[in-house]
């Protein structure tokens, strides 16, 4: 160990250069040492009492010593040196190192600096040393970056600033690197500071060489006389050079900064080729491609492109470099390669995908229409068999006709199969044999068509065309069976005012009424099927509509299913029939119940959808215009896709058989269009299904309407209310009355039925089979006749026919129309203005009755 005094370090800032000597040395200890040994010998020989006071004296003087060194450690006038401190290894890296370095203590006074400090900041000697603040505090150029490393060295934190110093006298200047940091990290060795400087000058002209080389080879390729652009794995443009950018009138600082992507140049399909490139790991390819790029204004250019990609050992693509090279001018001076443009071109843009391939299916060349269809197909760019794009099932029909064409065989008839893919999607092939003399590797030429899009709207004509079959068809029969239906009820009325509630056969009578009126509500579903079925539409506010529904919704699904009904605000009003829009909403909430075994939820949506937001729909067939929402969504099993599309055809169920007649969702379908609305499902297994109806806004507008009967509107709606018993049971009202009826009916049977029941309410009453007959029986009268209740589809004359001569001879008579066909179906054959009522088969003895009277009563 060694010491120094305070008195040996220097008070003003000076550079040591070289290392202190040691000031220890072993043989002076060993002196001392020696010489403690030999006094305590001599003593020893002095016996112990004359010893005693010189013991005591050198142990005092020993004290003393020992105490005073104890209070100048204590006091910092002696220290002891780290031995590691003289090490002459360390010493001399530091003080011989290519970097200036400087230590400076918490007032700023350089403690320590080495030689290259020194030749750095110009100074002459160690008491020439200066900080290095004070080296460039009058250099505007440095003082600010001088100022923050000052500030990082009072906080004890690392900074570091490059700055140039001016040269003098217009010599060069040169560039320095300064660095600061504490000089540990305690807490005193922190108030210490660190300062590194360096000439960094030669480092900063090599890159400044390198960077004015790159400027020149950048400056090369920007105006080379092609183009030359990069692309990304995203398939963005990292690079466009100025030719390029020039040919396709784009601002070269617009495509430097983004958003450019390699499909936003690149015309057609062009771009499906240059990401069609069969991946081999670790390799880099280079594939020429003849396509057209698009300029900014829409226009197009031809271009060959020498297209170079390289791939990753994983077989990830990496950025490609394309050298583009103009072909427009090759049209206008050799009209070989304008002829070869013109064929690239054809041959790019045809909509149809172009392949050729060998005996294996293997694709050796394609247009970009088929690699395009590739991608959209989900196939891997490693996939070059043409039978990958096709589905695995119709997959031997493309191998034979390409089999056939490898044997040469011509007349090839197409192939329509099935492509591969998650989306259902159809294509139509068209293989051409190849001449084997001008290429053995290609056998054939194969041209396909999509016809996905063609087949869906085959498809949906189809199910139009059957639609309509079938209900021409139902509608057809539903009037043939109203009149059987109608003859039946009427004899059924009889019977029950002959027989009392007590008679023994009452029930029967009652049973065979019930079976009547299940047979017409059965007529009344065909009809709405096929549209032909009689509407009294009013305007109606469906909120309040579906409010007087929900007590009966509530008793229909039960109370597993919690109903829950949303209104929307402010709802436009409709036009409908009421009990034609409560039919629609019970069956589906119905089915809903149906599907929801276990329980769930009904939830009734109701909202406005304006045009705009119409259009944003896009549901196939219904134009963009204001309509009125209303949706039926369940929480139960849902619809397999394989029977969405049929669900609105006829007596098509998934119900066991007996617990359902297939005409639920057709009669809904039939209701909602007749009333000019749309429907459309949304469903998947297991999620739930959602019916949403669209019926159109009404618009208040005047319009001359015709004032229906009471009765007969009472009439109509008791027939689509499947004359419940309810109406029954309400009280019997006065439907006696005095007048001539000529009744007008093809059917005897049915004819006399009715010509009885009015008869029994008091009426005179005077039959015709058919038109002839009646304007016969009309002169007969001459003019007694009071109403005319005429069938409209009969023999010789029809009812409109009749209708129109009677009103040419008596203007004023009164018309009732029966029949089983839809009003609609003969109105338009009427002159305009004419008035009549209508009364729909099948109907009961006090329907026909209460509308007789109803139509009396009114004044003619």
């Amino acid at each position: 160990m060694t010491a120094e005094t305070d008195h040996d370090l220097p008070r003003e800032p000076v550079a040591t250069h070289e290392p202190s000597p040691r000031s220890g040395s072993i043989a002076l200890v060993l002196l001392v040492a020696a010489g403690l040994v030999a006094v305590a010998v001599g003593l020893m020989t002095l016996g112990r009492v004359q010893a005693q006071p010189y013991i005591l004296g050198i142990l005092a003087v020993l004290a003393m010593v020992g105490l005073f060194n104890l209070f100048a450690f204590a006091a910092g006038i002696i220290r002891f040196v780290d031995r590691n401190l003289d090490d002459p290894v360390m010493g001399r890296i530091a003080d011989h190192a290519f970097d200036g370095l400087a230590v400076t203590d918490p007032r700023g006074h350089v403690i320590y600096s080495n030689a290259a400090y020194l030749t750095l900041t110009g100074a002459t000697g160690p008491q020439d040393v200066r900080p290095v603040e004070r080296v460039f505090i009058g250099n505007p150029d440095v003082s600010e970056a001088v100022f923050r490393l000052l500030k990082a060295a009072r906080e004890g934190k690392r900074q570091q600033e490059e700055v140039r110093i001016s040269g003098q006298d217009g010599s060069q200047g040169r560039w320095l690197r300064m660095r600061v940091r504490p000089l540990g990290t305690g807490k005193r060795e922190t108030r210490y500071a660190v300062w590194s400087i360096a000439d960094i000058t030669r480092d900063r002209e090599r890159q400044e060489d390198v960077f004015q080389e790159l400027q020149h080879a950048i400056e090369y390729l920007d105006h080379a006389p092609c183009g030359f652009f990069s692309v990304n794995p995203a398939g963005e443009l990292a690079y466009v050079n100025a030719t390029l950018a020039n040919w396709l009138d784009y601002d070269l600082a617009e495509i430097g900064s983004g958003g450019l992507k390699l499909t936003d140049i690149v015309s057609g399909d062009g771009a499906s080729l240059l990401t069609s490139i069969v991946a081999v790991p670790g390799e880099v390819k280079t594939e020429v491609f003849d396509i057209d790029l698009r300029m900014r204004t829409g226009k197009t250019m031809p271009v060959r492109l020498y297209h170079k990609l390289a791939f990753g050992a994983d077989g990830a693509p990496g950025p490609s470099r394309t050298l583009v090279i103009s072909r427009a001018r090759d049209e206008r001076s050799d009209p070989d390669r304008a002829a070869e443009v013109r064929f690239m071109r054809f041959f790019d843009h045809t909509p149809m995908a172009i392949a050729t391939v060998d005996r294996g299916g293997n694709v050796v060349r394609a247009n970009a229409r088929y690699a395009k269809l590739g991608q959209a197909l989900g196939l891997d760019n490693a996939s070059k068999s043409i039978f990958r794009a096709v589905s695995s099932r119709d997959r031997h029909l493309l191998i034979a006709a390409i089999n056939q064409a490898a044997e040469g065989q011509a007349d090839i008839a197409p192939v329509e199969v099935a492509l591969e893919g998650t989306k259902e999607r159809w294509g139509q092939f068209f293989v051409t044999p190849v001449d084997s003399a001008e290429n053995d590797a290609e056998a054939a030429i194969v041209h396909m068509l999509e016809t996905t899009e063609r087949r869906a709207l085959e498809n949906q004509i189809n199910q139009s065309q059957k639609m309509e079959t079938v209900g021409q068809l139902a509608g057809g029969i539903a009037h043939d069976f109203n009149n059987v239906l109608s003859a039946i009820m009427m004899a059924n009325d009889f019977l029950l005012n002959a027989h009392k509630p007590t008679d023994p056969s009452f029930q029967d009578i009652m049973q065979i009424k019930q079976n009547a009126t299940r047979a017409a509500t059965l007529v009344r579903q065909l009809l709405a099927f096929s549209r032909r079925q009689t509407l009294r539409p009013q305007v109606l506010d469906l909120g309040d509509a579906l409010s007087d529904l929900a007590m009966l919704l509530r008793r229909l699904i039960g109370e597993k299913v919690k109903q829950e009904t949303i209104h929307g605000r402010d709802l436009w009003p409709v036009k409908v029939d009421v009990s034609q829009f409560e039919q629609v909403i019970v069956n589906l909430a119905v089915n809903a119940r149906d599907a929801m075994p276990d329980g769930g939820k009904l939830i009734i949506r109701t909202a406005n959808v304006t045009a705009e937001e119409a259009a944003k729909l896009a549901y196939k067939g219904m134009p963009a215009a204001d309509y009125v929402r209303i949706e039926v969504a369940d929480t139960g099993t849902g619809i397999p896709a394989d029977i969405r599309d049929k669900i609105f055809e006829p007596f098509f169920s998934t119900k066991e058989v007996g617990k359902g007649t297939g005409l639920g969702l057709s009669t809904v379908y039939g209701i909602v269009k007749q009333t000019g609305g749309f429907i459309y499902v949304d469903s998947e297994p297991g999620q739930g299904t959602s019916f949403k109806i669209f019926l159109p806004r009404h618009h208040a507008e005047p319009e001359a309407q015709v004032e229906q009967p009471a009765a007969v509107a009472s009439a109509t709606n008791g027939a689509a209310k499947d004359a419940a018993p309810a109406a029954e049971a309400k009280p019997r009202t006065d439907l006696t009355g005095q007048g001539t009826i000529l009744l007008v009916e093809d059917e005897e049977g049915l004819r006399a039925l009715n010509a009885r029941g009015l008869r029994s309410r008091g009426y005179t009453v005077v039959e015709a089979e058919n038109g002839v007959e009646a304007m016969e029986m009309l002169e007969e009268q001459s003019g007694a006749i009071d109403l005319v209740v005429s069938d409209v589809v009969m023999p010789e004359m029809d009812g409109p026919t009749l209708l129109k001569a009677m009103r040419e001879t008596n203007p004023d008579i009164k018309f009732i129309f029966v029949s089983g066909y839809a009003e609609d179906a003969f109105e338009k054959s009427l002159p305009e203005g004419q008035q009549f009522d209508f009364l729909p088969k099948p109907f009961t003895l006090s329907q026909l009755v209460a509308a007789v009277k109803e139509t009396m009563a009114k004044q003619g």
